[in-house]
């Protein structure tokens, strides 16, 4: 009994010395992961990020840090901390297989509201779908069609190919292709493009507006007619150029042809 108790007595400072070292460890751990866990609040907010995006990287960071506090204050107390660390990589690695689909859309969800390749309302082309965005949420982005249907689409889809963002921009150009017959003066039609153009006064001066023979085709001489417009004006611009080149061109008796085939018939003596 003697023997235990100067066993005791002996090994008793050594272990006070590690429990203290272990709760230092824990209370000043805890204070840095509040510190740290602040600062990512901060630096976020700065940037703008969205409000979940924030409160989500703060408590991810949070947490790490306490399991590698806790694991070093274990490690202090002289417990054996790699069986802790296998057991939490592996539950790791079960969780990521299992929800590496919506793992995918939690990363790509933060990568879209930390860089921003698009914003509400703005008009975006991507995962074969064209619409406005109206929300972005950490897996998914709602897309409203020119249909006014909804479409969700998982963020995941929205970073892994290309994105087209229509409205991105404050000026577009509007691509438009006019047929006229082979027999047209070519000056005349294009003259008459311009003054059409000219016309529109949503049309800007600058970039100048080209119009140009584009293509000998099959039935008609095609010319590319391309006016740079506001991007809200686009479709507006589209739509009325549209209709008074077909207006303009009946008027001066400029022909649009349709497609056309000429058929030669050879008799044969019977």
């Amino acid at each position: 009994m003697e023997d235990v108790i100067k066993s005791v007595l002996q090994l008793a400072p050594v272990y006070a010395f590690r429990l203290l070292a272990a709760i230092a460890i824990m209370v000043v751990g805890r204070w840095i992961a509040k510190y740290l866990r602040r600062l990512v609040e901060r630096v976020l907010a700065k940037r703008e990020v969205d409000a979940a995006v924030v409160s989500l990287a703060a408590s991810v960071t949070y947490v790490l840090l306490m399991v590698a506090i806790l694991l070093a204050a274990l490690g202090q107390l002289g417990v054996q901390v790699t069986t802790f660390v296998a057991i939490l990589g592996a539950a790791a690695l079960a969780v990521g297989l299992a929800l590496q689909g919506s793992l995918a859309n939690l990363a790509a969800g933060v990568l879209l509201l930390l860089f921003r390749p698009f914003k509400g309302g703005d008009v975006i082309e991507a995962a074969g779908v064209i619409g406005v965005v109206e929300e972005m949420h950490i897996f998914t982005t709602q897309l409203r069609t020119g249909d006014n249907r909804l479409v969700i689409v998982p963020n995941a889809k929205l970073t892994g190919d290309n994105m087209i963002n229509y409205t991105a921009k404050d000026t577009r150009r509007v691509d438009m292709v006019i047929g006229v017959g082979y027999s047209e003066d070519l000056q005349r039609v294009k003259a008459v493009l311009g003054e059409i153009l000219s016309a529109d006064e949503r049309v800007l001066e600058d970039p100048e507006p080209t119009i140009g023979v584009l293509e000998l085709a099959d039935s008609s001489v095609n010319l590319a007619v391309r006016p740079w417009a506001r991007t809200p004006d686009y479709w507006g611009v589209y739509f009325d150029t549209m209709e008074a080149v077909k207006t303009r061109f009946d008027a001066e008796g400029i022909s649009i042809p349709f497609p056309q085939r000429d058929i030669h018939l050879h008799g044969s003596a019977s």
